[in-house]
């Protein structure tokens, strides 16, 4: 009975959110609510709600102060130089100009926003693409995998998402994907450059350096700017060593930006606000998650599904739901958006694999090598997708027939070192 009920309520979820009957947020309360009311658990859905939202109040902390903290940092001109350097790096070399491209977009993207590394990346590289005639759909393309990729970075929203689900800690789930996060930034940069050498032939370009791009205006390093890029450093290294709980680190981070870069409590006030919207949202879906997660868990129906999901799949290739979740994972990016694959579908493959001898750790590495990670930059069912065909005026299904094959073979060659690395398997 309670895995039926589970059953129906994870379904309930997943068509209200991608019919866009509901709102995340809406869905995400609603649905177990009257699930737990249907199951007879009327006088536990207030404990079972705040259990919840308890186990996700530190990740909401850390994802809602990082949001501040990156927004903080671009206000204060930080990436600028770096856009700056990057371009006059590249000059006018196809082979570089690609491969700059995803290191840009790779940097760009530490906050964690698609939207952000499109709206900066492309109207900075678009009229080099112009100029020297490239092709536009390897802008999106290569823009699209570094930001896919980097969009595991443990405030990203499909890391906090999955950490959230499965009640892990978000830098025990990231901690041992920097090697794979770095290994497919690796990847995305040699395809860039292998791009931008196939792209220089067909245009017939044989000596790359005959044109060179006039350097790029010096950026004046005041003592803020050197300031802010070691805190941002310090920042990061402090949550990636674990001297620190994410959202200490962050929250600290935010009150020294604002020290350094704007007295006053009206400029702090002005500049926290602006980011405040983006801030309260996310933070907001994560609470609901908890509360989604936290009747679920709290009444038994999530054990329920597992039980009877382990019954019915074979032990042998339960064992490989990790590896299987991994290899599927991009693709399903264009089925399910990260609200109802990591609320809705991972908590039960994650028990099924678990009552079958994986880890739930091991599913949710599976899941993030390109659910919403490679895949969020193609899929129909988030905005940044139509922002960035947008600003390169590539038609969507151009700009995914193109870049889906590429996306994919990151997601794949990430899936194989992770194997390699011991992350999807248990070892012998």
């Amino acid at each position: 009975m309670l895995a039926l009920l589970g059953l129906v309520t994870i379904a309930a979820l997943l068509l209200s959110i991608l019919r866009k009957w509901l709102s995340p947020l809406v869905a995400l309360i609603a649905i177990p609510v009257l699930a737990a009311v249907a199951g007879g658990f009327i006088f536990d859905i207030g404990p079972f709600i705040v259990d919840g939202i308890e186990a996700v109040a530190p990740m909401t902390a850390m994802f809602v102060f990082a949001i501040v903290f990156f927004g903080l940092m671009a206000d204060a001109g930080l990436f600028k130089p770096v856009v700056s350097a990057i371009l006059t790096a590249v000059g006018r070399r196809p082979p570089r100009i690609v491969a700059g491209t995803a290191v840009l977009a790779a940097l760009l993207h530490l906050d964690g926003s698609g939207a952000t590394t499109f709206l900066i990346a492309v109207p900075a590289l678009l009229p080099i693409y112009d100029e020297l005639k490239l092709d536009r759909r390897i802008l999106a393309c290569t823009v699209a995998m570094a930001a896919g990729v980097s969009n595991m970075l443990p405030w990203g929203g499909p890391t906090i998402r999955a950490a959230t689900a499965l009640n892990m800690n978000v830098m025990d789930v990231y901690g041992p994907l920097l090697r794979i996060h770095l290994a497919g930034l690796l990847f995305v940069v040699l395809v860039g450059y292998w791009l931008g050498l196939r792209e220089a032939k067909r245009l017939g370009i044989i000596d790359h350096a005959c044109a060179s791009t006039p350097a790029a205006p010096a950026v004046k390093s005041d003592w803020r700017f050197l300031a802010n890029a070691a805190l941002t450093f310090g920042v990061i290294a402090a949550l990636i060593s674990g001297a620190i709980h994410p959202a200490a680190g962050f929250m600290i981070g935010v009150v020294v930006a604002l020290l350094i870069n704007f007295p006053g409590s009206e400029r702090q006030r002005t500049h926290v606000e602006a980011h405040a919207n983006a801030a309260f949202m996310m933070a907001s879906i994560l609470f609901a998650a908890g509360a989604f997660t936290g009747i679920l868990k709290g009444s038994g129906m999530l054990d329920a599904m597992a039980m009877t999901g382990a019954g019915m799949v074979p032990a042998g290739l339960a064992r490989q739901l990790p590896v299987l979740t991994a290899i599927a994972s991009m693709p399903l990016s264009l089925l399910f958006d990260p609200d109802s694959f990591y609320f809705g579908v991972l908590p039960v493959i994650a028990n099924v694999a678990e009552a079958a001898g994986a880890t739930q750790l091991q599913v949710a590495h599976g899941a993030l090598l390109g659910q919403m990670t490679t895949g969020f930059p193609v899929s129909p069912l988030t905005p940044a997708t139509f922002l960035l065909v947008g600003l390169t005026g590539v038609d969507l299904a151009e700009h995914q027939r193109y870049t889906i094959p590429w996306l994919f073979a990151t997601s794949i060659f990430m899936t194989v070192c992770a194997t390699l690395a011991g992350l999807l398997v248990n070892q012998v």
